[in-house]
């Protein structure tokens, strides 16, 4: 009996279950089917599901689903919008056949990866698709031809490669394609010119090359088009000037070379140019007057000359002129000083001379005026700032002279610098009217009357410079050290007098430059409250009494120069170095006694250390000469793609002019060779054992077939049984470790970051197994000819340690597990030392402890210093400075397992993308 009541019940839910599928209607069941392949994290599709007991109407469940739209009736699905959402996994298109009225699809901002389901191109009555921001992968796809009715196609920031599909032009409605941040490869299809509705077009931060098809001018719809960020090799096809309707153009670090053509005069409804970080020549055409709409033109960073145009006075919307970073001269013609609308004037590092025009400020509202490292001479215009809005004046290396009253009252200032020039007269900024001034450079000119003394009233105050000028004169300020966010004060060579002021509260400063004054007294033992300090400077002076064993308190002072004072007494114990000796401190009393006491022994030592030392180096003489002439040095070459198949004859000889009996051993550790057919490559030593050599092989054979843009490739290896040489692309730009103590835009920047972390992400989520890089450091950053970064020495340290015998596979790491969870920490690290690489970035090297500082300092803090050592020109650089910051912030979290991958911190850093400088906001 219970058995017939169990198999009953049985039956009934059976049944019941029956029942409760047949009554899922199709557009339900498909989306049912499509949430079981993805991933949902944060459940965002919990209420995907059909009510227990529902009954079979003509109606879709689906319809009250969120992201669902329907009909009127609810019985048909026209819109998907599953944006946002969090999302993973690979979709395999089985489920989208069911939805054939469907015009709106919308996957962005997720985490979809995989190739694009061929499925969809059967939606055609779909008008918008947005797959923007996913990490769908692999060649683009055949078939988007099929869907006609498409009006726009959005997949900015993915990872398709390829070429680009050339069918996008049969779309005859098409207005919108964006195609941007992705690997595409290979030229813009001519075919793109035969859009018959495209308004915009999108085409950057790709690796596109070749030249620009000049068919592209017969795109008479076209509003907006972006092409930069690309590596082409060709020049502006004069045909652009034929797009009539063309609003915004952007072609900028796309390696263009030639001259600028005048017949992009005929953009008359052009309002936006950028054509900087490129490698155009020439004059600017006069004929850009024409162009009467035109807001925005950057050229910076290209290789022009000749002058400003006299014209560009009839350019009356024009708000933004960035021609810095060129080779242009003569003087900026006083017509642009008459422009109404002129916000920003950035003409930086050209060959500029005479006088800036008087009237300069008068009739626009400047914003910020940059004309540092020209030949200007003169005086600052008096009505630069008579606006109240000119926020930042960079005039620093010009032979400008005369006061700077114009600046008296510029309550507007954040930024000013004014260095390196003639300027002379007493300093009349009135600190207490400019509330916003945080950074302030003076320094070199002849300026007198000393600090002024309400300085103590710029709150915002972070740098301060009025270092070698010579008359200065003047006290230190007494409420100096209270300011805030002050972190640097420099004053050197100024003949500043007086005592120093006692150090309160001083929390915040970080450098004290007061060297080369007239400084008396003694140094306050308050200066212990300065805990943030790292260097302090106050040689040459007139100071007395004790060296304050307050000193040694302060953690992270590195830098301390108190030399050529009139200090007495001992060096504070406390500050370490017990052993030092000699003048001025304590005499060596052993240093003169080398025939006798001690003496005698110290010299016995010295014969005997040098004896042992030189039977040594004899003994390894002898030891490398057997091993070159040994049987075992058989050497077998290994080449990778990219690497003509030479021997290993032609290798070793190419490392030096010695027979090849006598192999050559490059010194250092990594050194540069010339092949024989006149390749340049970097050559790394290691040293093996004859046992591990297959498990070295087999890593180095999978590093060799590791490739992404952002990798440095690894071209081949030589080895014997005892060593083994790793042959590497040599780029000749230097790396990272030297480029972060230079002046570099911060677009360049963030192109780094982002470059870095495109080829990590890669290492970690595209490789099987995964590859940690193992030794993340910016000198490991290499840059090629297009100054895109390169990871170099991924893997590496791994190679080391399996040629000294320790493996993932041996002994500690037999079991899977533990080889995973080794796996992870590594990982992790790279991780870790990607946020401290972002900190160095962004803070040019000064923040050292940076991981541990951006933890500690308040958020608003650490982004006004960041802000301003990051000189930007926008909104959006703004935010991309922000958004590094944060990701930054994430990757050095004090646990692994609150850190994000990199495939994770990778999407975050692209969700600023397009990769465009639009330069025409406010910034810091």
């Amino acid at each position: 009996m219970e058995i017939f009541k169990c198999f009953y019940f049985n039956l009934l839910a059976t049944t019941f279950m029956f029942t409760t599928v047949l009554a899922i209607d199709p557009y339900s069941e498909a989306l049912l089917s499509l949430k079981s392949e993805l991933v949902d994290d944060d459940d965002t599709l919990h209420d995907w599901v059909v009510p227990i007991g529902g009954n079979l109407t003509e109606k879709s469940y689906a319809c009250s689903w969120s992201g669902i739209k329907c009909n009127k009736d609810s019985t048909i699905v026209t819109a998907i919008d599953l944006s946002m959402k969090k999302l993973r996994g690979v979709m395999l298109g089985k489920h989208f056949s069911i939805f054939t009225k469907l015009s709106n699809l919308n996957l962005s901002y997720n985490f979809f990866s995989g190739q694009l389901p061929l499925e969809i191109f059967n939606l055609t009555s779909l008008q918008n698709f947005d797959l923007s921001r996913n990490n769908f992968s692999g060649h683009f796809p055949s078939g988007i031809s099929r869907l006609q009715n498409l009006v726009v196609f959005d997949a900015l920031s993915n990872s398709f490669s390829g070429p680009l599909p050339a069918e996008f032009s049969q779309l005859e409605y098409l207005k919108v394609l964006n195609l941007a941040g992705s690997y595409f490869k290979g030229p813009i299809p001519s075919e793109y010119g035969s859009f018959r509705s495209l308004e915009f077009l999108h085409l950057a931060g790709n690796f596109l090359s070749g030249n620009i098809p000049p068919e592209l001018g017969n795109l008479k719809t076209m509003i907006h088009m972006e092409i930069g960020y690309n590596f082409f090799q060709s020049s502006i096809p004069f045909q652009i000037g034929n797009m009539s309707k063309l609003q915004y153009l952007d072609i900028a670090g796309a390696n263009l070379s030639g001259p600028i053509p005048k017949q992009l005069s005929n953009l008359t409804n052009l309002q936006s140019l950028y054509l900087f970080r490129n490698n155009l020549k020439g004059s600017i055409p006069s004929e850009f007057s024409k162009i009467k709409a035109l807001i925005d033109l950057d050229l910076s960073d290209n290789l022009l000359s000749g002058s400003i145009p006299e014209s560009f006075s009839e350019l009356k919307n024009l708000r933004l002129l960035s021609l810095m970073y060129n080779d242009m001269g003569g003087s900026v013609p006083e017509a642009i000083a008459e422009l109404p609308s002129l916000e920003t004037l950035l003409i930086w590092n050209n060959r500029f001379s005479g006088s800036l025009p008087q009237s300069l400020g008068r009739n626009s509202k400047l914003k910020w005026v940059d004309v540092c490292m020209n030949n200007f001479t003169g005086s600052i215009p008096r009505d630069i700032c008579v606006s109240g809005v000119l926020f930042k004046l960079i005039l620093f290396s010009n032979k400008f002279s005369g006061d700077i009253y114009a600046l008296s009252n510029c309550s507007s200032l954040v930024r000013l610098r004014l260095e390196d020039n003639s300027f002379s007269g007493e300093i009349p900024l009135k600190f207490s009217h400019l509330p916003d001034l945080s950074y302030v450079d003076l320094s070199m000119n002849n300026f007198v009357g000393g600090i002024p003394l309400d300085i103590s009233h710029a709150i915002q105050l972070e740098y301060f410079n009025v270092s070698y000028n010579p008359q200065l004169g003047g006290v230190i300020p007494r409420q100096i050290w209270s300011l805030p966010r002050l972190h640097k004060i420099s004053a050197s060579s100024c003949g500043i007098l007086g005592n120093l002021s006692s150090f309160e509260p001083c929390k915040s400063i970080s450098a004290i430059e007061l060297d080369r004054n007239k400084l008396s007294g003694t140094i306050p033992n308050s200066v212990s409250n300065c805990q943030a300090l790292k260097q302090m400077k106050l040689s040459n002076n007139n100071l007395t009494g004790h060296v304050p064993e307050e000193l040694a308190s302060i953690p992270v002072l590195g830098v301390l120069d108190l030399s050529n004072n009139k200090f007495n007494g001992p060096i504070p114990a406390k500050f370490g170095n017990s052993e030092l000796c000699g003048a001025p401190l304590r005499p060596c009393s052993d240093s003169v006694k080398i025939l006798g006491g001690k003496g005698a022994w110290r010299l016995t030592r010295i014969v005997l250390l040098s004896v042992g030392l030189l039977i040594i180096l004899l003994g390894l003489a002898f030891a490398i000469r057997y091993f070159r002439r040994g049987v075992n040095s058989q050497w077998k070459m290994v080449s990778f793609s990219g690497l003509p198949q030479f021997t290993a004859n032609d290798v070793l000889t190419s490392f030096s002019a010695t027979k090849i009996t006598e192999v050559p051993s490059p010194s250092p550790l990594i050194s540069k060779a010339v092949l024989p057919t006149g390749i340049t490559v970097l050559v790394k030593k290691i040293e093996w054992e004859a046992r591990s050599i297959k498990v070295v092989s087999e890593f180095v054979m999978q590093l060799g077939n590791t490739r992404h843009n952002n990798l440095i490739r690894l071209l081949g290896f030589c080895f014997n049984q005892h060593q083994a040489y790793l042959l590497y692309d040599y780029l000749p730009n230097g790396n990272l470790a030297e480029k972060i103590g230079m002046k570099w835009d911060w677009a360049a920047k963030f192109r780094t970051v982002v470059g870095i972390a495109k080829g990590l992400c890669f290492l970690h989520h595209h490789c099987f197994p995964a590859i940690p890089h193992g030794d993340l450091k910016s000198s490991n950053i290499v840059f090629d000819e297009n100054m895109e970064p390169h990871l170099a020495e991924f893997g590496f340290k791994h190679v080391l340690n399996l040629s000294k015998g320790f493996s993932l596979t041996s002994t500690k790491w037999e079991k899977e597990t533990e080889h995973n969870e080794a796996m992870k920490e590594e990982l992790c690290m790279d991780v870790y030392k990607f946020g401290e690489m972002i900190l160095e970035i962004l803070t040019s090297r000064r923040l050292t402890n940076a991981a541990a500082s951006i933890h500690s300092k308040p958020w608003e803090v650490l982004l006004r210093e960041t802000y301003n050592e990051n000189e930007v020109s926008s909104d959006s650089s703004l935010q991309e400075i922000k958004l590094a910051l944060e990701v930054a912030k994430l990757c050095t979290r004090s646990r692994s397992s609150d850190r994000p991958s990199m495939e994770e911190a990778l999407k975050l850093l692209s969700g600023l993308k397009p990769l465009k400088d639009d330069r025409t906001q406010e910034g810091y």
